[in-house]
């Protein structure tokens, strides 16, 4: 029975977390397409950026989340190696409303925000979907 019962809860909170990166993507003007999601713990995603910047022309944009350390800039390293993080958004929501994420990534564009030094933050242990579900929309 409780596996039926966590099978159910990791579907919702899929569905949910999709649900809320195509949000997120349609408030950045993209769509779901550039989206994808790694569902292993810790569950993390992926949104594509269609510009570059300036310090990095040669480098692909993306937007980073994890349950552990929330959303980050990062930018395409050489292939076949880790991204480079350039800015974590920090603060205490694991999963904030579009509007932030929309303002942090514009606030790096324009160069308001200079590159973190070295660690993440660390927002909460991954695992435990349970308590991140009531904060996605329904999917």
């Amino acid at each position: 029975m409780s596996g039926l019962i966590d099978t159910d809860l990791e579907f919702w909170f899929q569905r949910g977390l999709r649900a809320y990166l195509g949000e997120v993507a349609a408030a950045l003007g993209f769509g779901l397409e550039s989206c994808t999601v790694d569902v292993d713990v810790p569950v993390s995603a992926y949104v594509a950026v269609d510009w570059r910047l300036r310090r990095f022309p040669e480098r692909d944009v993306a937007l980073l989340w994890d349950e552990v350390h929330g959303w980050a800039v990062a930018v395409e390293a050489a292939c076949g190696e880790e991204m480079i993080v350039l800015a974590y958004l920090g603060g205490a929501d694991i999963l904030p409303p579009p509007r932030v994420i929309v303002r942090f990534l514009a606030a790096l564009r324009a160069g308001d925000l200079e590159p973190d030094g070295p660690g993440s933050p660390v927002l909460r242990r991954a695992g435990r979907h349970q308590e991140l579900l009531p904060l996605l929309p329904a999917g």
